[in-house]
This record gives structure tokens, sequence and C-alpha cells, in this order.
């Protein structure tokens, strides 16, 4: 009787011994999984929110792929780091709640380090210098910044074309016929061409982008109307993540890898990364 207590006693310690095992295996599990969490969701992948109608940075191509210049970027950082690139179109004037809501790891698209945004981001070292310019029409007698005075002006929603023309060049914005905000470029590039509007404002690279794809009959004014640094914006407090993702961009810029992505889009004028 007493061995088959000790048996069943023997048999209960190590199946007690067993739960424990496990329980620790899962707590560990589940640390891990924390500490995913905590940087950029799921440790495989890495989701880049960029506005899908902003060539040449990210913009939807005629096969339907979303390609870009910020794009191919993350997708070299994604190669280096063993990540998974998953590329989220989103409506930039949602940024902020995909963002913090943990749908996208970071946005990464022709971002302005304006000062209204320094605070809000967790940010990395500049990498393009940008400057917002005026594209009008080539027939049009718009030669000049002062020629805007009572013209219909079209500008992006919540873009650094706008908070400059609200802010530090409200003086000038005060001059015009109209300012009409517009979802996307495209739209306010066929309202240019219609002769809805006298003129967009938008980023340098943008507008040279826009007007090589449309051939002749637009121009840009030389005076442009601000200039502005471009960084990739992380959640507050992410730091672990962007100096993840910094290392890496500073290490394509010393391999070379940075210039030459930069010569395929067109951007190496105005990159700064490196430099």
């Amino acid at each position: 009787m007493k061995k088959k207590m000790v048996c069943m006693l023997g048999i209960g310690l190590l199946l007690s011994t067993a739960i424990v095992g496990c329980g620790t295996q899962e707590n560990t599990k589940k640390t891990k999984d924390i500490v995913a969490d905590e940087t950029k969701g799921n440790s495989n992948t890495f989701t880049v929110g960029f506005d899908a109608n902003f060539p040449p940075y990210g913009y939807k191509d005629e096969s339907g792929e979303y390609v870009g210049f910020d794009l191919d970027l993350a997708q070299e950082v994604c190669d280096r780091n063993g990540w998974e690139l998953v590329k989220q179109p989103i409506d930039w004037d949602s940024k902020d709640m995909e963002l913090n809501s943990g749908t996208i790891d970071c946005i990464w698209n022709g971002f302005s380090m304006e000062e209204s945004n320094l605070d809000k981001y967790t940010w990395s070292d500049p990498y393009v210098s940008n400057s917002q310019v005026v594209v009008v029409r080539e027939d049009s007698k718009i030669q000049s910044l002062e020629d805007l005075a009572g013209k219909l002006v079209e500008v992006q929603v919540d873009s650094s074309g706008l908070k400059a023309l609200e802010g530090q060049r409200a003086d000038l914005t005060a001059t015009f016929g109209s300012l009409t905000q517009v979802a996307e470029y495209n739209t306010a590039f066929m309202d240019l061409e219609a002769g809805a509007a006298d003129a967009v404002v938008l980023d340098q690279e943008v507008a040279k982008y826009q007007m090589e794809s449309r051939g002749d009959g637009f121009v840009m004014l030389d005076e442009s109307i601000s200039s502005e640094e471009y960084g990739i914006g992380f959640k507050k407090g992410n730091e672990t993540l962007r100096d993840t993702v910094q290392k890496t961009l500073n290490e394509m810029a010393e391999d070379g890898t940075f210039m030459e992505i930069a010569k395929k889009w067109g951007t190496d004028e105005t990159v700064c990364l490196g430099k």
C-alpha cells in the first residue's frame, strides 16, 4: 500500500512539473510577442503607410503594382533585415489614426519634417531636401508668385504645401482668388489642364514627375513657396524600430545602394542622406 502511494505521488509530481514547464514556455512566447508588438506588431513584417497618388515616392503603376522611390527604399530595408514588406496605401489625412492604431508601422512617403510635425512622431534622419513649388499652364501669363493674385489655386489636403500656404505664406494666400483642397494631385492637374484651376502647389519632385508624364503644356515657377526635409515618421516613442531602420539606411548610403535607388527614380539631386 505504501509503495502504491509513493508511486502515485511520483506521477503527480511529474505531471505538475510538466504543466509548469508548459506554462513557462507559453509565458516566454507571450513575452516575445509583446516585445515584438512594441516595435512593429509582427516581427516578420514591416507595414509602410503611404499615399498611393504621390509619384515618384509611392503610387500605383499601369500594371496595378505599388511602386516608387520610398517603397524601393523600404523593400531594401526589409531585405536586409529579413522582413516582409507590406505596402499599405492610406488616406493622407488619416495617417495619424493608422499609425496610432497599429495598422501601419511607419509613415514613409515624402513625409515632411516640418516644425508642426516634429513632436508628434519619432523621426528618422532626413533623407530628402524638398521644396514646395507652383505649376501653371505653359500658355498662362503667370510668371511669378505675385501673378497668382486673384487666381484659382489648388493644393492637396493635409499636405506640406497647404500648411505652408496657411502658415508662413498666409500673406501670399490672401491674394489668391481661392485656395481649393483636393484629395490627390491627379485631380489637381486635370483641373489645371481643363482650366478649372490656374495653379497647383506641390512638392518639387512630384511636380517634375507629373509634368514629365503628361508631356508639354506645364511650367514650374522659378520661385518656390517653401523648403523642407523628408523623414520617416514612426509612432511616438518607438525608437527601437526607428533605430533599426535608420541603421540600415545608413549602411545603404555607405555602400551606394541608396543613391542607386535615387537615380532610378530621378530623385538623386534632392537626397541628403549620407551627403
